[in-house]
Order: structure tokens, then sequence, then C-alpha cells
């Protein structure tokens, strides 16, 4: 095969190479979606905590009581249920039941989606040492819930739906502000009610906090100081996922092969819609085709025209 027949095969094949360039150029263009995912929310609960200190023998001797009932966390589901919790050595080596109940319930939950803590107290007493035959305090039911999900606001909720009876005295409690109960020869109690607190992403709820103190007779026999919380609960919301990254540029066609590699012919009709609407997304890859189709025109005609010169000469 002699030198002029090869050449129209080598423009054909410069031609559909830079047409198979034109089709695959999106394709560069285009990248992956990006995905983050959220870590896990966290959660508490806990039916009754005491930080107290009880003084002996005219403050002589420093006893530090501190005690929490069902106390859970989460990640991972928990539930705890004791109805009773009692503490050795406090009154003169005997033990004293701290709390009493029917029902002391705590249970937290948490993970990607949301977090929850919830706790519920009911039929309850509450004793401290010094007072072995009057409650510290008798509630009927009193519950704390925290709810936090990934996206939302976080919700707290206390209740005290029923009686409260502080050093056997009926009270009537309220959200205005803390609730001072005084007895004299026996000491004073103050409750606050309904405590909740939220942020954007935590909550905190504690259906009653006690602040105590207590000499009964002021005998010095057991002078009990601190506070008590009673149902409580907290959570933080999960880190919620990040939104999907949008794709760099439009989806990439097939590339398509020198085999179908067609030439257009000026009787076929133009490209749909794109007349009507003066252009497309597809333009600059358009434009560039062209170009690539223009140089590779050229080069071919340059190659023509030396081959004819160098036949005139010879």
């Amino acid at each position: 095969m002699n030198s002029t027949t090869s050449r129209p095969s080598a423009r054909r094949r410069t031609i559909a190479a830079a047409v198979a360039a034109f089709a695959a150029g999106p394709a560069l263009l285009t990248a992956p979606a990006a995905h983050a995912t959220g870590g896990e929310g966290r959660a508490s609960a806990v039916v009754l905590r005491t930080d107290l200190d009880v003084a002996l023998l005219n403050k002589a001797v420093h006893v530090p009581l501190t005690a929490t009932l069902n106390e859970v966390q989460a990640p991972a589901s928990a539930r705890r249920t004791a109805l009773t919790v009692t503490l050795d050595g406090v009154e003169q080596g005997r033990p004293v039941s701290v709390l009493k109940a029917d029902v002391a319930t705590a249970q937290a939950t948490a993970d990607g989606r949301r977090a929850e803590g919830r706790t519920e107290l009911a039929r309850a007493k509450v004793h401290v040492p010094g007072l072995p035959l009057l409650s510290l305090i008798e509630l009927e039911k009193v519950t704390a819930r925290a709810l936090c999900e990934a996206g939302g606001q976080p919700v707290a909720e206390a209740n005290v739906p029923g009686r409260v009876t502080v050093l056997g005295k009926r009270v009537t409690l309220t959200a205005g502000g803390p609730t001072k109960v005084e007895v004299p020869g026996v000491g004073e109690v103050t409750l606050t009610l309904s405590d909740t607190r939220t942020t954007s992403r935590t909550a905190a709820a504690t259906a009653l906090a006690l602040t105590v103190s207590v000499n009964p007779l002021k005998a010095n026999v057991a002078d009990v100081t601190g506070t008590i919380t009673l149902a409580e609960a907290t959570c933080e919301s999960p880190k919620a996922p990040a939104a999907a990254a949008a794709p760099a540029g439009p989806t990439a066609p097939a590339a398509a092969k020198p085999a179908d590699v067609r030439p257009q012919t000026a009787g076929e009709p133009p490209e749909a819609n794109l007349a009507e609407t003066g252009g497309s997304s597809l333009t600059p890859y358009l434009a560039g085709g062209s170009l690539a189709l223009l140089a590779g025109g050229a080069g071919a005609l340059a190659l023509t025209r030396r081959a004819r010169a160098a036949r005139a000469r010879g």
C-alpha cells in the first residue's frame, strides 16, 4: 500500500480519536457524592441521688451520706428497677433505709437517631438518719424525661402529679419558685419543683430537688445537711449526618467507540431543542469537540496540499 492511500486512513483515525475524546470529556468532571454519618447520642437517668453530710457527736464526726438508686447511662439500652436503697453504719451502726418505693425505674437508650432518658418513682418514702419514725418526704408519683433527636429540638419534661408530704406536713408545690417547709425542733427542707433545661443539643429534667437541714430537737445526735435529687434524666442529641455533596458536573454519557462514529451531512436535522434553548449544559463540550474536529480536518488538508505540491514538482 502506497503513502497516498494510507493518508486518508490516517486522517479518519485522527478525526475518530478527536470525536471519541470529545464524547468522553464530561466524564472527567464528574465527582462521586460524599456522605458523612453522625455519632451516637447519650442519655442518662437516675431515680435518687443523695449528697448529704451526717454530723455525729456534736459535729465531732462527719459521715458522708452519698447514694444513688437505679443510675443508668447509654449508648446501648439500659434499664434498672430497684425498690429500696439502704446505707449501713450511719445511725449508731444500724442500717438506714434511705428510700422505699413501690415503683422505682430508670431507663436510658441511645443510637444514631435519638437519645432518651426516662425515670419514674411512685409511692415513695425518703428517710435520713436521726428521723427513724418520720419521713423526710413522701410522694405519690414523680417522673422525668429527656428526649434528644438528631436534627430536632431537645425536649425535657418533669412532673409531680400527686400529693407531697414533707416532715409530716402536706405541701403544695408551685413552679414559680422553691417551697420551704420548716418544722420546729426538727429542721427545714427547701424543695425545687420540676426543673428543666434545654440547649440546641441537650436536655435535662429533674422532678424534685431537696435542700435539707435537719437537727432533731437540736440534740446534735444527727445533724444532716445537703441535697437530695429525685427523678432525673438527661440526653445529648446524636450528631446529624452531613448533607450529601452535589456532583461537580453533569452525568457523563458513555464514551463512544471509533466504530460508532458516523459523519454528519448537511441534510441531517440539527440537535432537537438546541435552537429553542440557545444552548445546554453540554455547550462547552460541543465547542471543544468542534475545535478538535476542525484541528483534525486542518491537519488532513495540509497533508493533502503538500502531497499535491510534491507531485506537481515531480
